[in-house]
């Protein structure tokens, strides 16, 4: 596997492709692009009876250069580094930190290829490729390029980690329709790969991602909860509510979680919450007994009576029981 790593200290999992799907996929194109070649000659060549020696062999030339050495160029350019002959063996060609490539490293593959492949009948490449260890030829070292393999064995999904236990639920009444797809998926690349960060790039990654969801919902969360655990929770939260629409089928779920039929919360004076009090809120409970904006002092399934008990019980004045 290839120890490419990024920015955010993430390793990228690409599997460099060795000399023989690399020689089968070369193969493939050569035959395709020598087909193409000896038909265009035929028919180029009947255009030019009437032309002297000296066009014929410039056009000879011309045609070598602009079949053999330009198509693969303009070939792996338009496919991003797939050709037919690598489509065919699930390789693709792309830059050294794992970006698709563009016209200038296509262009140094192809002239490179057309002497380390076309003119020592691919010797010289195959050398190159056996010595270094990522199976690269000279094109690929000049253009700063890696031939990778696309199709791999399918490995079991990574699940995302669960949020703690005294965060379950706590998120139950935010709005979330207006997270974007990308955010989500960026958050949970973030909780399947957060063991393997550094703690530093970790914790600054996970901050920067609760940031984006809380300006995406208008409401911070209590203080004393940390960045991942609150986005393990609001994940957590979002799964549920997928899977109440799921099973309820499709009536009319919507994104806000449904008010409990047990009974408004009872304080702690034995007093019952109305149940505006319940419904009609979105905010969290914070830190000294302020409400969150949005929020009328109740939080989901009965934070407000929750908070009370986590006061009695030695626990923080936000409702939450402090990170463990």
């Amino acid at each position: 596997m290839s120890e490419l790593v990024t920015g955010d200290a993430v390793v990228l999992e690409l599997r460099p492709a060795r000399l023989p799907s690399r020689a089968l996929a070369a193969a493939i194109d050569l035959a395709v692009v020598f087909c193409v070649f000896i038909l265009v000659s035929v028919v180029v060549g009947i255009a030019s009876v009437t032309l002297d020696e000296a066009a014929v062999a410039a056009i000879g030339v011309a045609l070598f250069l602009l079949v053999l050495i330009g198509g693969p160029i303009t070939v792996e350019t338009l496919s991003h580094g797939r050709s037919l002959g690598k489509l065919a063996c699930g390789l693709r060609v792309v830059r050294d930190d794992g970006g698709p490539i563009r016209f200038r490293h296509a262009l140094v593959r192809g002239a490179m290829g057309a002497v380390e492949i076309l003119m020592t009948f691919g010797v010289v490449a195959s050398i190159a490729s056996l010595v270094s260890a990522r199976g690269r030829r000279l094109g690929d070292v000049f253009a700063g390029t890696l031939v990778i393999r696309e199709r791999v064995t399918a490995k079991r999904s990574v699940a995302v980690p669960p949020p703690p236990p005294w965060l379950v639920g706590r998120f139950s009444q935010l709005d979330l329709s207006a997270v974007p797809d990308e955010l989500w998926l960026a958050i949970r690349q973030y909780l399947t790969r957060m063991h393997q960060l550094d703690a530093g790039v970790g914790r600054s990654m996970a901050a920067r991602l609760a940031d984006e969801v809380v300006s995406r919902t208008g409401i911070a969360p209590p203080q004393g909860i940390p960045a991942a655990a609150f986005l393990a929770a609001v994940v957590h939260e979002r799964q549920a509510r997928d899977a109440r629409r799921v099973f309820a089928g499709g009536r009319g779920a919507s994104s806000a979680a449904p008010v409990p039929v047990g009974g408004a919360p009872e304080a702690a004076d034995g007093t019952v919450g109305s149940a505006g009090g319940v419904a009609g809120s979105v905010g969290f409970a914070a830190p000294g007994g302020a409400v969150a904006p949005g929020g009328s002092g109740a939080s989901a399934g009965g934070a407000g009576s929750g908070a009370e008990e986590q006061k009695g019980a030695g626990g923080s004045s936000a409702g939450f029981a402090p990170p463990g």
